[in-house]
């Protein structure tokens, strides 16, 4: 028994070397042929196993079940998620603008001063609107103010819309984007409000009040008057139309403005011998790039306020505002070239933006022949505004209230002489499918429309102006809103923030600041009327 195991074994290993011989056998002659290929041939051998190996796992593929897709409503929620931040963005880059076009029209011993607000006022904004301001706008709560929604917080169920929507944000249930994205591009928004204010009070505001100010601006009041409007609160219910802000953003931030000039007063050599005099701006080119970040900023300013990727809307509305604000810098130029006898390019930027901010109401429901004339309107306005406000005794060192305010309040009265209609344009209906919309007295709407938005001019205004004022007149009787005279004359980046602008480059000619020829007395910073924003 044992010899018989002993030959099976000695038979299986001499099968298995034999086989092992063989194999090895065959493997010398592959690497042999092998061997005898071209170098190109031996290059494509690689790419040939991979092939192969390729169409196997094709092959198993196609034998196992792909897992699904995203469904079509999924992704138009993430297509319109992604236009409304890319809007929110080009709208916080409007802060850059700002930044540039008031440091431009300001005195070069101020320019620290100026672009420091700008800068920390966004960031200001972005607390007070998380912590208090969305919910005020925006929460449930009742006809006049948000109840809900504080710090962001409450039930929510985005993107849902229309009945399947739950929460506590049901003035926003018609735009399908998450709330995250409802909440940043609102906030830009806001920001942008307290912005204008900036350039108003420039030049002679303590740094620490335009602080205060700006947060119960953009906390309170802004919040409280939006919420009349685009939080389904009582003008909205009247039938007041506002589609990206003429009034919302811009009359509040004018408003504002206007209060905040006159308790400050003029600049310190603004009104000598009875007349008005010029104190130049120090740099036309920075105030001219300002122009431009405004201008393209409008593009998500207006057009994102559809708050969905709407080809259709997004291409007019880019259309109706571009068109506006290049017919209001036409009209500018040519009106102060009549009026002035000089093409002043203060002017020409105002114009631009009085156009842009003209047409912000309407720009969805509006033809383009009627933005030019809007646009035109708003141009031409905007070069009498400025020395008018000038012979009030209202120093607005970059016009802030002409372009903002005057333009904001025409803006807001073209919806109810030009607007097409309901269901005018395919974007122009409800979630059901409603025609909806205002329909202009010039379009055969008679009053239904105008009424309201003369209503929520005067309603927004007299709130704003009440409350505005409150805040600075209580600032002012406790922490004292204006510098010293030295500081003033000094200039505030030195009394303010200790820095200067331009060290080591030449300083002004006059150690006051301004002018001492009255006879200078009406001009801009190019040798026209001051000047705006």
């Amino acid at each position: 028994m044992q010899r018989h195991k002993k030959t099976k074994i000695r038979r299986t290993a001499a099968r298995d070397y034999a086989k092992s011989t063989q194999f090895n056998s065959k493997v010398k002659r592959l690497n042999l042929a092998i061997k005898r290929l071209s170098p190109s041939w031996q290059a494509c051998l690689p790419l040939a196993c991979l092939i192969v190996l390729g169409w196997g796992y094709m092959a198993v593929a196609q034998q196992t079940p792909a897992p699904a897709g995203p469904t079509t409503a999924e992704l138009k929620i993430a297509i319109d998620t992604l236009w409304v931040a890319i809007a929110a963005f080009l709208v916080f880059f409007m802060n850059a603008g700002f930044g540039m076009l008031e440091t431009g029209f300001c005195r070069q011993k101020n320019a620290v001063n100026v672009l420091a607000k700008n800068l920390i006022v966004f960031a200001l904004s972005t607390v007070a609107f998380w912590a208090i301001g969305f919910g005020l706008m925006f929460g449930d709560g009742n006809d006049f103010i948000g109840l809900n929604g504080l710090f962001l917080g409450g039930a929510d169920n985005s993107p849902a819309t229309g009945d399947a929507y739950q929460g506590v944000f049901s003035a926003l249930s018609w735009t399908g984007v998450p709330l995250a994205a409802k909440f940043l591009f609102q906030l830009v928004f806001a920001g942008t409000a307290a912005t204008i204010v900036s350039g108003a009070v420039a030049e002679r505001i303590k740094f620490v009040d335009f602080l205060i100010f700006s947060l119960l601006l953009v906390g309170i009041a802004y919040p409280i008057t939006g919420h009349w409007i685009w939080g389904a609160g009582w003008l909205a219910d009247f039938g007041f139309w506002d589609f990206a802000g003429s009034t919302v953003v811009h009359s509040v931030g004018g408003w504002a403005a206007l209060m905040g000039a006159a308790f400050l007063g003029p600049r310190i050599g603004k009104y000598q011998d009875k007349q008005v005099v010029a104190l130049p701006g120090h740099n036309m080119s920075i105030a001219t790039l300002g122009c431009l970040i405004l201008w393209l900023g409008w593009f998500g300013f207006n057009p994102g306020s559809t708050m969905a990727a709407d080809p259709n809307a997004i291409t007019h509305i880019a259309l109706t505002t571009n068109m506006a604000g290049a017919v209001g810098g036409i009209a500018a130029t040519v009106t102060a070239w009549l009026y002035l006898g000089k093409p002043d390019l203060s002017m020409i930027i105002n114009g631009i933006l009085a156009g842009l901010v003209g047409i912000t109401a309407s720009c969805a429901y509006v033809s383009i022949p009627s933005s030019i004339v809007i646009g035109l309107i708003a141009g031409i306005l905007v070069v009498f505004s400025v020395p008018f406000f000038d012979k009030l005794g209202i120093d607005d060192p970059v016009g802030a209230t002409s372009v903002h305010l005057v333009c904001g309040v025409w803006g807001t009265l073209a919806v109810g002489l030009f607007a097409v209609g309901p269901g005018g344009y395919s974007w122009m209906v409800d979630l059901a499918g409603k025609p909806v919309g205002p329909h202009g007295l010039f379009f055969g709407g008679g009053f239904s429309t105008l009424i309201p938005q003369i209503v929520g001019i005067l309603s927004v205004g007299g709130m704003t102006v009440l409350v505005s004022s409150i805040f600075w007149l209580v600032l002012k009787a406790t922490l004292g809103i204006r510098v010293t005279r030295q500081e003033e004359l000094e200039g505030l980046d030195i009394g303010e923030h200790g820095m200067e602008a331009y060290s080591g480059f030449m300083k002004e000619a006059s150690p006051s600041g301004f002018s001492e020829s009255p006879s200078s007395g009406g001009m801009s910073p190019t040798g026209d009327i001051p000047g705006t924003m």
